[in-house]
């Protein structure tokens, strides 16, 4: 196959050496001296001597003895060599190849040799041993499994048997995996053309022991009758089990990647080797150079890719001390230490190691892309005669043409006098809904430098780009190939540090560029009206009309400043400000997008971590908002950024608090702030009350009206109204001074339940209600409490499940008999809560700094108490109880969870019902909390 002429940005580096080779490599290209690894002649020599005075399953034990040692001696020296060259991969992975193959032919030695020695062997009694699948190619990290094939020329005898049965109780023994098969020639024949996967690990296939004539036989047969068989089929079949591995695992981009099997993984690389080789025959990557498939440079991508992720794989073996492939969170923290990755201004070392992991993640996308789609294009895709008959062909614009269904430009040379052309080429695949072919996307790669600073500023360029995002509908595909091409880190240089940036936490499921496109294609997605039942307001708000090109830039560059030691808000805006006209943007428009990205969070963080029943948090609210354009705007950014986190970040509860502080604070600024008042929203609560309660006499309305403090009217729905009533109305029938209610059920608007308490008040009974709780494994959300005028408490607690969720309402009548009993002292919460307030192993890597903030400005009859820390189970309640030994009136608590921290807000007063004023008080309260803080962290993490 020859390749394609395009123009290069000038001289194309040479391939790089470091893993030229997938086949097993010299001797000299081991981690350390090969004798430190495995002695083959004296480990011979050895088993010769006791052979002479041991005979069967005595040798045998001794034998096994001799290698255990060799096997752990050769270990420790391969992980000691790799400890110091700690990239030293390819050394690395061929060296415990290295290892392997000494186990394999001293124990084929002690088996063939001594335990079951023939002196004239028949035709057909003979057995060759062959490596197959990654100890095949000669990869193996320190605990791959052993896959082995004994092949005898006929119908195994009873000889060779014994003598794979010997081998292989040996090698068991030393603990090591050992994948084996026993089979003729015609047998792998049949069965290689009947299982792909079978083929595959022939395909790697490589002798180690036993009968030479017969493996090259082997060799023979398997290149004449197995992979001489149309290709096709076998493409077919590696791309579809590259396509279901890939949905099984995820995106690359999720945080915790599958260093194997992933996207962007190990796996890919083989996958492409696997087929290069098929069709192609060659023995290392490096061929595909001069057979025009790969150019130099991305074979290089290719060699440097594969060194890191095998690297990466060697030391998260390492680490666990047994084969896993899943990179979780606190395995990155300790493979980025043995890498040698050190923390930077802002960043911790982890962050800086999973980048460089995603970028080369992001390599081995673009290199298997690329190759898949070339040999896809000259081999495999086969269409139907009637398909290509009647299928019209896509009309493109002057300078593109359509091969095999993909974008290709007509003429590079002409193609690359304007760099503009690079922008175009993505509005005609946008316009087209056409694939790039691969021979563009390499062009396009060789030549990011005509997207220089002329052309950037060019309104050429900003009008191009603007219409990428704004005229097609959906610009999330093409910006996810602009950004892995590196087109939109060009044109945005200002983009380019958060492209493959990890932000090291269990809240974020995806890299800062994918977040962001994300939250784009969350914005398209409600403009074509896919999630209009799911998001009503946003969609009615889209309908009405917004600047569609404020708000694209604003969410584009909302996360922009992350990654530094500022405030990632305040110098995302300092950025904005200067890129929102580079983009073509008008003074006023700029000032917007700016003002977004300053407060993106502030909607989020209001809705989730103040009271939005206060009137003093709308009226603040809406002062920092100031009109309703800012608000329509500010509501579609905070959704779909939330969205944009994680396939399940987004709630309904977050959507019914979000909703509610729209609605007031558009009330406020319609209205004005100052009809937003306590006594107002009270009236109306009574009113509604009143409507609800038909039935009651005028009398017991006017009691249950006047018996509550004003807070409890502007506090709950309607719905919690009713409930305490009749609670209330019951309690007081019962006239038992110790008599107390429980209600649970669900309040499917807020995807939680809520759990109503009517009992007399009596200090710490918030604490207690939370202790309860959080013994039967209810997450609170929200937490409302109110003390009557006649000595009662009505606490209204909204729970979730471990998932998020509301409870199965089969599982409410043992919540409630639960939490009665902890109520009534038969069950200690404080004691039974040791065994459950645990941090897993997996999260122990976080840290979460502890912040506490008394805010005596946020609302005008409480103190906020906000206390920013680490989440574990007993965290709440080992607050309340702080709180509550410290006289310490809790009327509400919100909580904010975000992964593995919590935001909890209290608002609270002190006894005498005043503010927390006082310094020398707030000094004394902030120690008790993180008191209670740190011992409960020692605790969960015993």
């Amino acid at each position: 196959m020859t390749q394609r002429q395009e123009v290069s940005p000038g001289p194309v580096p040479k391939p790089s050496k470091a893993l030229a080779k997938i086949h097993p490599e010299p001797l000299g290209s081991l981690i350390c001296d090969p004798s430190a690894i495995f002695d083959a002649d004296a480990i011979r020599e050895q088993i010769t001597e006791l052979s002479q005075d041991l005979q069967g399953a005595e040798f045998r034990a001794a034998v096994v003895a001799l290698l255990r040692e060799a096997n752990s001696t050769g270990r420790a020296a391969i992980a000691e060599a790799f400890e110091l060259q700690p990239f030293g991969a390819r050394e690395m992975a061929r060296s415990y190849s290295y290892l392997t193959d000494g186990l394999i032919t001293a124990a084929w030695m002690a088996a063939s040799t001594i335990l079951h020695p023939i002196a004239t062997p028949t035709k057909s009694e003979r057995i060759s041993v062959f490596a197959v699948g990654g100890y095949g190619r000669g990869e193996m990290a320190p605990f791959s499994d052993v896959d082995l094939l004994f092949l005898t020329p006929y119908k195994i005898t009873a000889w060779a048997e014994s003598v794979i049965e010997s081998m292989l109780y040996i090698l068991w023994d030393l603990r090591l995996k050992v994948g084996h098969s026993s089979r003729t020639i015609k047998d792998c024949i049949r069965l290689g053309g009947e299982d792909f996967t079978i083929r595959t690990a022939m395909l790697e296939n490589r002798f180690i022991a036993g009968h030479a004539p017969l493996a090259a036989e082997f060799e023979t047969r398997l290149a004449q009758d197995l992979f001489s068989k149309e290709a096709k089929e076998f493409i077919d079949a590696k791309l579809a089990e590259r396509d279901a591995r890939h949905l099984k695992q995820g995106e690359r981009y999720m945080v915790e990647p599958n260093v194997k099997e992933g996207k962007g993984g190990l796996r890919d690389l083989q996958s492409l080797f696997w087929i290069a080789k098929y069709l192609y025959q060659v023995q290392d990557v490096a061929e595909l150079v001069p057979l025009g498939l790969f150019r130099p440079e991305e074979f290089d991508f290719f060699a440097k890719a594969e060194n890191f992720l095998w690297a990466v794989r060697a030391h998260l073996h390492l680490s666990a001390g047994r084969a896993i492939e899943h990179l979780t969170f606190d395995m990155q923290v300790q493979v980025a230490e043995r890498l040698g990755y050190a923390d930077t201004s802002g960043r911790r070392a982890v962050e800086v190691f999973m980048q460089d992991y995603f970028r080369h993640a992001t390599q081995v996308g673009d290199v298997t892309r690329i190759l898949m789609t070339k040999l896809e294009d000259s081999h495999l895709k086969n269409e139907p005669i009637l398909e290509r008959i009647f299928r019209r062909k896509p009309r493109v614009k002057e300078g593109f043409k359509v091969t095999h269904n993909r974008l290709e430009i007509a003429d590079p040379g002409t193609f690359l006098k304007d760099g503009l052309n690079l922008l175009r080429l993505f509005e005609e695949a946008l316009r087209t809904g056409m694939l790039l072919h691969p021979d563009t996307m390499r062009l396009v790669r060789a030549n990011l430098h005509l997207i220089n600073e002329d052309l950037r500023t060019s309104a050429d360029a900003q009008r191009t780009f603007l219409d990428l995002l704004l005229k097609h509908g959906n610009p999330e595909r093409v910006l996810r190939r602009m950004n892995e091409l590196g087109v939109l880190s060009a044109f945005l240089p200002e983009f380019e540090p958060i492209v493959a940036m990890m932000q090291f936490n269990m809240y974020h499921s995806y890299t800062v560029d994918e977040h962001t496109i994300q939250v784009i294609s969350n914005f398209s997605a409600i403009e074509r009206g896919e999630l209009e039942e799911e998001l009503p307001l946003s969609s009615s708000l889209i309908k009405q009309g917004v600047n569609r090109k404020v708000l694209i830039i604003a969410m584009l560059l909302h996360d922009i400043g992350k990654g530094r030691p500022q405030d990632h808000s305040i110098l995302g805006a300092q950025i904005a400000r200067k890129v929102a006209p580079r983009l073509g943007l008008n003074k006023s428009e700029a000032e917007t997008v700016e003002w977004l990205v300053r407060y993106h969070l502030l909607m989020s963080d209001t809705a989730q971590k103040r009271d939005i029943a206060d009137p003093r948090t709308i009226r603040d609210f809406a002062k920092a908002v100031q009109t309703v354009k800012r608000l329509d705007l500010l509501l579609l950014l905070t959704v779909c950024d939330i969205r944009g986190v994680g396939p399940d970040t987004w709630n309904n509860w977050k959507a019914v608090l979000l909703r509610a502080l729209y609605n007031q604070t558009r009330e406020a600024l319609e209205n004005g702030l100052e009809s937003f008042n306590r006594e107002h929203r009270g009236t109306e609560a009574k009113k509604r009350l009143r409507d609800a309660l038909p039935d009651w006499d005028k009398a017991d309305i006017k009691r249950e009206t006047s018996r509550h403090y004003p807070p409890y009217w502007q506090g709950l729905h309607v719905t919690a109204h009713i409930d305490f009533a009749n609670m209330l109305r019951q309690l007081d029938a019962l006239d038992d001074p110790s008599a107390m209610l429980v209600q649970l059920h669900p309040d499917e608007d807020r995807d939680a339940t809520r759990a109503s308490f009517v009992m007399p008040d009596h200090p710490g009974i918030f604490a207690r209600i939370v202790g309860a709780l959080a013994l039967v494994g209810a997450n609170v959300v929200d937490a409302r409490s109110y003390t009557t005028k006649d000595g009662f408490v009505t606490d209204a607690f909204w729970i979730q499940d471990t998932d998020g969720h509301p409870f199965e309402l089969s599982r409410l009548p043992r919540l409630r008999k639960m939490i009665e009993k902890t109520l009534n002292g038969e069950v200690i919460a404080r004691e039974a809560l040791k065994s459950r307030d645990k941090i897993k192993k997996r999260e122990r890597a976080f840290r979460v700094p502890t912040h506490i903030l008394f805010d005596n400005d946020g609302s005008d009859i409480y103190t906020i108490i906000e206390v920013d820390t680490r989440d574990r189970p007993g965290l709440l309640y080992d607050l309340a109880r702080a709180l509550a030994s410290s006289n310490v009136y809790i009327a509400n608590a919100v909580i904010a969870t975000y992964g593995e921290q919590v935001v909890d807000s209290f608002y609270v007063k002190d006894m005498f019902g005043l503010k927390y004023h006082s310094a020398a008080k707030q000094q004394a309260l902030e120690k008790k909390l993180r008191d209670a803080i740190s011992e409960g962290a020692k605790r969960a993490d015993t």
